[in-house]
C-alpha cells in the first residue's frame, strides 16, 4: 500500500521519507508531463485536488512555481523548437 496514494497529508509524505518541498516538486513535475499548459490557476486547482489536506495548503505556491518551471522547460525543448520551425 502506498501511503501517498491513500492519504496526501504532510505526515504521509514524512512516513515515506519525503519532505513537503520534494513531494510537491515531484508531483508538479509529473503533472506538467501529462497536463502541459495549465497556467498558474490550473496548477493551483490540480494542487487542491491532489493535496486536499489543510496541512499541505502552504505548499500551493511552491507547487505552482515548480509546475510552471517544468512546463516551461518542456515547451522549450529542442524537439518543440524544431517542430515550431
Amino acid at each position: 500500500m502506498d501511503p501517498l496514494w491513500d492519504e496526501n497529508r504532510p505526515e504521509s509524505c514524512l512516513k515515506v521519507g519525503l519532505d513537503c518541498r520534494t513531494c510537491v516538486q515531484r508531483s508538479a513535475s509529473s503533472i506538467a508531463a501529462v497536463c502541459p499548459g495549465l497556467g498558474t490557476a490550473g496548477a493551483e486547482q490540480v494542487f487542491l485536488q491532489i493535496f486536499p489536506s489543510e496541512g499541505c495548503a502552504p505548499m500551493m505556491a511552491a507547487f505552482a512555481a515548480s509546475y510552471a518551471e517544468m512546463d516551461a522547460g518542456r515547451r522549450t525543448s529542442p524537439l518543440t523548437i524544431v517542430v515550431a520551425a
